[in-house]
């Protein structure tokens, strides 16, 4: 059947579109759009629907879906124009998208397409997403508490110290290091305590927000989406204060692409916390990414989470031999062993030493196990100084940010 024939209203008005490059190819797709639409809707081609979205019978349709495959991101121009058409028109966009690379996504979604649903379709998103369509609820801004609200004032003329912690595996306290890091750092000085902040760059399961009990906001997402336009007084907006001592860049609120940010993103949210902070802690996700290199190459000491087993061991050397074949400057890391066998737990120690051998690695930082006492503070949303200040996981923490003060202050003779 002609798509021109297919969207004559012989026995029911058209009131939706599927639009590909070649609808065979989403075949759950058309199966779909039938039990929700039964005969009230047609199909087009991207060539096609360039010119009917221009035509006065386009007004009358209620949304087209987009379907779009990894063939497709050499169209994008093409599609980002549909997708504008329609929304200058009241029409609604659902993108559904296979094996898109999350750069392309994210493009197609800030040209406004309303909805996006991967493929193959889950059963039942498509009618969930036409009845959100058809509901539109506006979201609520999620409210800021007085007590976290920063009123922090740009001074850009700070050089701030930076420490990424990144976990070489899961569970290895490294999200609970950077928190409790950055709160010791910010109340290291009773007399004049520097200015401290916290980013969190794990896009996906950032939980530094959870640790200290800080809402997600959305303007989070916006400041990512365009750094391009950012400057001092929108970044610290863009943060929440903890205890008036501390300045958290909390992940998103929804789960994003690690790689929805670039180099150049990551670079200018560094440079725009550096000359707002003395000291800058960074919860990195435990994946390399694309970004990971501008962190490193600005870290002053880049910070990373090990245990005494073998997945450990194995990801140090993995680890250092991709950045060593980089180039990158490997020296900068600083292995962390969580959970540190006891003083009197000579087996411990010996097992320690030899790791550290076989690997050809210093472990510089050893921290205890701070058993139940780290999982209260997490859930409770409060670093371990305020809940547990007499544990001796917090006393290492004291005494690492106590160190690195130290040594800034000694190689820092303008202070």
């Amino acid at each position: 059947m002609e798509n021109s024939a297919m969207l004559q209203p012989e026995t029911a008005p058209i009131v939706a579109c599927t639009v590909s490059r070649d609808v065979s190819n989403f075949d759950l797709l058309i199966e779909d759009m039938e039990a929700e639409l039964g005969e009230s809707w047609g199909d087009l081609t991207f060539i096609d629907a360039k010119v009917f979205l221009t035509q006065p019978e386009a007004d009358s349709l209620e949304f087209i879906a987009i379907a779009v495959d990894d063939q497709d991101e050499e169209d994008l121009s093409l599609i980002g124009d549909l997708i504008t058409t329609a929304g200058s028109k009241g029409i609604s966009v659902i993108l559904i998208a296979e094996e898109v690379s999350p750069i392309a996504l994210h493009q197609l979604l800030r040209l406004g397409a309303n909805d996006f649903i991967p493929y193959p379709l889950p059963d039942g998103e498509l009618h969930t997403a036409i009845e959100r369509m058809r509901t539109p609820v506006a979201p609520e801004p999620t409210p800021v508490p007085e007590k976290n609200k920063s009123t922090l004032k740009a001074s850009n003329n700070r050089n701030g110290v930076l420490f990424p912690v990144q976990a070489i595996a899961g569970g290895t306290g490294a999200s609970t290091l950077a928190v409790n890091l950055a709160w010791e750092l910010a109340n290291i000085d009773k007399n004049e305590n520097p200015r401290v902040c916290l980013l969190d760059f794990n896009l996906q399961f950032g939980s530094v927000s959870t640790y200290l009990d800080l809402p997600r906001r959305e303007v989070i997402y916006e400041m990512l989406s365009d750094t391009e336009a950012m400057d001092s007084e929108s970044f610290l907006q863009a943060m929440l204060a903890f205890n008036d001592k501390l300045h958290v860049l909390t992940a998103p609120t929804d789960m994003l692409p690690l790689d929805f940010i670039t180099s150049e993103d990551v670079n200018r949210i560094l440079d725009m916390a550096r000359h707002n902070f003395d000291y800058v802690v960074i919860d990195m996700p435990s994946t390399l990414v694309s970004w990971t290199e501008a962190v490193l190459n600005q870290a002053d000491v880049y910070f990373s989470t090990l245990e005494l087993d073998m997945r450990s061991a194995q990801n140090v050397l993995r680890m250092v031999r991709a950045l060593k074949s980089e180039d990158l400057p490997y020296q900068k890391l600083r292995f962390v062993l969580n959970r540190a066998p006891k003083f009197t737990d000579l087996s411990g120690k010996s097992r320690v030493k030899r790791l550290c051998e076989s690997l050809d690695i210093v472990i510089e930082t050893q921290m205890p196990d701070g058993g139940k006492q780290v999982v209260q503070a997490g859930d409770h949303g409060l670093p371990m100084a305020l809940s547990a200040a007499k544990s001796p996981l917090r006393k290492e923490y004291a005494k690492l940010a106590k160190t690195l003060h130290e040594l800034n202050q000694s190689a820092d003779t303008g202070k």
